[in-house]
């Protein structure tokens, strides 16, 4: 079988020569695989692929068996499906299951096609319930009723609940099992309890939720303060508040919540207010970053086509706003057209024209940049509002009087014309002006309107601003100078 590589530079032959030694031990191979900062070394991957070639089953299940799951799953994306196909038996169940919840979108459909239904339902009962719903919302119709149907009937119960939610709420993203107790149970009874349970309590838990008798949470015992506590004292004794999440929080409202009031854990609460299930702070880490990229993607007016990505899937995920753009930027050169006399009579306006665009995009940008992070973060709202906007017309004010004075000396050093050097000058601070106003007032009007403002307010606020700055400048070049 013809394969190609992944990121790597070495056709297969050639890795072959260097890497049949068997003689690391696993702690060897473990250093040789990550570097100083936890990357995957590219020797290691190399190591990987010579073993495959060589279709050298043990040497590749010695090798994968030294990586920990989330560095199987990070190998998996340095590799091509050929030789994803033969790493993947390697996996036993629990790490199988780890290594699916860790990859990647694009790259988890792939791997879950080559496996079968009944060595993945095995695998998903090693997951969280939250984790196990989140693979299975990826199956198609039939392979997902495959697995379901040879799971175990408690755990496919968790499953199915969980996807009953709508996607990115916290329905989904909750763990069902949760620990709970009464208020008039001990500190030496919760103990006891936690010790009998085995497998009925979640794998990772911080907090014992107490519940009244309608299971509705009234407080929570951190497992530290627990575990300080004397055995006979009550829990009622050492109970602390809880911050309660509704199944129909969006994620990010959910992030939100942990960051700003330092959760580890939370419970999560039907419309009647009963315990469903709790949220940890690692699923937390994962929508946070997941929502940062998103966004900044977004501000790009790109989305992410992934590393296996095609060129046409590449392309086709960053074209509809280059189209959008292209419209926009049509408009703005609409003005050029309209001063083509005032142009043709001083050929020096066409050389500054797009020193005043440019830098007014740029400072829109950074302008557009800080006002979405703002938003994202609850930083700027109704109340500090007119604040922000009064703040950042000043600012622009300031830099475009300051960039004003430096083209203006620029100017006229070159073209010793001091009318010329005005006319830049003040059509920078115009620009710079409406940038900033532009850069704070579009991303506010379209969160106002309840639209993303990180997936267009790049293009409305590039439209404006070279729109703006061809206005400007060749405005003020035909009152002061022709």
């Amino acid at each position: 079988m013809t394969r190609e590589h992944a990121d790597l530079n070495e056709e297969p032959s050639r890795a072959s020569k260097h890497f049949v030694d068997h003689d690391e031990t696993p702690e060897d191979l473990e250093d040789l695989a990550l570097g100083d900062d936890y990357a995957l070394n590219p020797e290691y991957v190399r190591k990987v692929i010579d073993a495959a070639d060589r279709g050298d089953a043990e040497r590749l299940r010695e090798l994968v068996g030294a990586l920990r799951s989330e560095d199987v799953a990070d190998l998996m994306g340095f590799l091509t499906a050929d030789y994803r196909e033969e790493v993947v038996p390697c996996l036993d169940s629990e790490t199988l299951a780890e290594v699916i919840s860790e990859l990647d979108d694009n790259l988890r459909e792939e791997v879950l096609e080559t496996v079968h239904p009944t060595a993945l339902a095995k695998a998903l009962e090693e997951l969280d319930s939250d984790d196990a719903a989140d693979v299975v919302d990826d199956l198609e119709g039939e392979k997902r009723a495959q697995v379901l149907a040879a799971m175990d009937a408690d755990d496919r119960a968790a499953v199915e609940a969980s996807l009953s939610y709508e996607d990115e709420t916290a329905g989904r993203l909750m763990q069902r099992e949760v620990l709970a107790a009464p208020q008039f149970w001990t500190v030496g009874q919760t103990i006891d309890h936690v010790r009998n349970a085995g497998d009925d309590l979640p794998e990772l838990f911080f907090d014992v939720y107490i519940v009244d008798p309608a299971y509705r949470p009234i407080g929570a015992a951190p497992v530290s303060t627990l575990l300080r506590a004397k055995r006979e004292t009550s829990l009622a004794e050492i109970m602390e508040p809880v911050t309660e999440i509704t199944v129909d929080m969006d994620q990010e409202e959910v992030g939100y919540t942990f960051n700003k009031y330092h959760l580890i854990s939370a419970p999560v609460v039907d419309a009647g207010g009963r315990l469903v299930g709790q949220i940890t702070v690692d699923d937390i880490v994962g929508v946070i970053q997941e929502e940062g990229e998103e966004d900044i993607l977004a501000l790009a007016g790109v989305s992410d086509a992934g590393r296996d990505a095609g060129v046409w899937d590449v392309a086709r995920s960053r074209l509809p706003w280059l189209v959008v753009n292209t419209l926009t930027a049509a408009t703005a050169a609409s003005v050029i057209g309209a001063f083509q006399e005032e142009i043709a009579q001083l050929v020096t306006l066409a050389i500054l024209m797009p020193v005043v665009a440019s830098l007014g995009g740029n400072a829109g940008t950074q302008t557009l940049a800080v006002a979405v992070r703002a938003l994202a973060s609850r930083e700027l709202n109704a109340a500090n509002a007119v604040r922000i906007v009064l703040r950042e017309m000043a600012v622009g004010l300031v830099n475009g009087g300051v960039l004003a004075v430096i083209m203006g000396v620029a100017t006229f050093a070159v073209f010793q014309d001091w009318k010329l050097c005005l006319t830049i000058g003040l059509a920078l601070i115009i620009n710079l002006f409406v940038a900033a106003l532009a850069g704070i007032l579009v991303p506010l009007t379209l969160d106002k309107l309840d639209r993303d403002p990180a997936v267009s307010s790049s293009v409305f606020v590039t439209f404006t601003t070279d729109f703006m700055g061809f206005l400007s400048f060749l405005g003020l070049a035909g009152v002061l100078l022709l």
